[in-house]
């Protein structure tokens, strides 16, 4: 049995797209979400399939049918754009552009990229990075918005700090950076350095001062497995990690994050739907204000 959901609290998880992307909806359904991530492809594989009007027709109908409003497409996991190596990036910048145009296809505003490895140089990093953002734009002028996710920051990984997220956006043409947004992942912020748990208006003032919470266009909700500033990624359920369930609770019940789009990315388990209907169910506690368990 699903979770009835509330209203249009923007509120979700990433789901399976396993036999086409209109198959979402229903798995949405499925676990009472207003709200989804998903793939338009196998993330980790380079072959670009289309969308065709007949697979677009069937996911509006789906759509339609589930009640569902929000949807954001998350790119694929070999994306990098700001590699050094040539025929990496131009092969990442047609994959990213292959993702604007079935984001498109689709109807989906929102298209959340991770900024990459920049290898050698982290400032040659971010101008290819935004370069090669530029230029996808010129390709596919009328798709979705980018939304340039907060990094947990190993490694040569950009995204780290929101002065990075920052200079990505401000070096691209002006008319680009109308497309570009933000998501913030919670536990990327804490294994980051950004103290959710202790500073939890800090880290939102800052967030706010360096890119503006009106850009903030998608939260990913994640406890942490590694403790604050480890700059590990990995992801725990709901108030089990070492986030704890305050600062959940706090975004839950915050109304500068109302209209923001919220999926989970959290351990699924053995199935598709229990653990992520807890998840919601357990945010969804945390939005009427009793005091957060788990």
């Amino acid at each position: 049995m699903s979770a009835a959901p509330k209203a249009d609290d923007r509120l979700g998880a990433h789901v399976s797209i396993a036999g086409g992307v209109q198959t979402a909806p229903a798995r949405g359904t499925a676990i009472g979400a207003t709200a989804l991530q998903l793939f338009t492809k196998t993330p980790n594989q380079w072959r670009e399939p289309t969308i065709g009007a007949a697979t677009a027709d069937a996911f509006r109908a789906e759509a339609d049918k589930s009640g569902i409003r929000h949807y954001v497409v998350h790119d694929s996991y070999l994306i990098n754009l700001a590699s050094p190596d040539p025929a990496l990036r131009a092969k990442s910048m047609d994959s990213f552009a292959a993702e604007l145009r079935r984001c498109a296809a689709l109807g989906i505003p929102f298209l959340v990229s991770h900024p990459g490895n920049f290898i050698d140089d982290h400032d040659a990093g971010l101008a290819r990075n935004a370069a090669a953002i530029a230029e996808c734009f010129e390709r596919v002028p009328d798709g979705p918005m980018v939304c340039l996710e907060t990094t947990a920051g190993s490694g040569t990984v950009l995204g780290r700090t929101f002065e990075e997220l920052a200079a990505i956006r401000e070096a691209l043409p002006s008319a680009a950076r109308a497309r570009i947004g933000f998501c913030a992942d919670t536990c990327h912020l804490y294994s980051a350095g950004y103290d959710l748990v202790n500073d939890f208006d800090g880290v939102w003032s800052q967030f706010d001062r360096v890119l503006g919470l009106a850009n903030l266009k998608v939260l990913h909700l994640n406890d942490s497995k590694h403790p604050f500033a480890s700059r590990k990624d990995r992801h725990e359920l709901i108030g089990e990690g070492t986030l704890g369930p305050t600062p959940f609770q706090r975004i839950m019940t915050d109304a500068r994050f109302r209209d923001v789009v919220k999926c989970l990315e959290t351990p699924k388990g053995d199935d598709e739907t229990t653990l992520d209907i807890r998840m919601l169910d357990r945010l969804r506690g945390y939005a009427t204000s009793r005091a957060p368990t788990t």
